[in-house]
């Protein structure tokens, strides 16, 4: 498909398979223009590895904080190793991890059929929920508060953190 609109001259091209290379750099171009937009530069990646004896990946946690922020964005047990409190601890090291960040909330996305329950045991708020993503599914968005306890060993925070939500609707949990 050739662009002829306003003088474009550029070609699209359908690809489907992306490599994380290629992933990576539109996330870095993001990441640049959205630092730039907001002139915070903080952004770094958070994850965590379980291995087994044999140094095989057991279970993984993995996200990124930015501006205050941060987002749980995967979470992963070997069905063999599910139940034993693996993710759990994954998700108490991501929430620490976070808190020496000086973060003041974690989202997470979670669809009906993997765990929003576990994330609501762990202190996580529904925020919002989308049916039909996937079909017949629920997308659920949780969001966690990060309290003055749990942040006691973290560096110092803005106290916007803490905010209720009567004062900011539907920006603090």
């Amino acid at each position: 498909m050739i662009l002829g609109t306003h003088n474009m001259t550029g070609q699209i091209e359908a690809k489907h398979d992306l490599t994380p290379n290629e992933i990576d750099a539109i996330e870095d171009r993001l990441y640049h223009h959205d630092s730039y937009a907001t002139g915070r530069h903080d952004g770094r990646g958070l994850g965590f590895v379980i291995r087994d004896e044999m140094g095989q990946m057991i279970g993984v946690a993995a996200g990124f904080t930015w501006s205050g922020t941060s987002e749980f964005k995967q979470m992963w047990i070997d069905e063999a190793y599910r139940g034993r409190g693996y993710a759990r601890a994954l998700l108490n090291a991501f929430i620490e991890e976070a808190c020496s960040r000086g973060v003041c909330r974690i989202w997470v996305a979670s669809y009906d059929f993997q765990a929003p329950a576990f994330y609501e045991k762990a202190g996580f708020k529904r925020i919002a929920e989308f049916e039909g993503w996937p079909e017949g599914h629920i997308n659920v968005i949780l969001c966690k508060t990060l309290s003055d306890q749990e942040t006691s060993n973290a560096k110092p925070r803005p106290e916007v953190c803490f905010e209720s939500s009567k004062q900011h609707p539907g920006m603090f949990v």
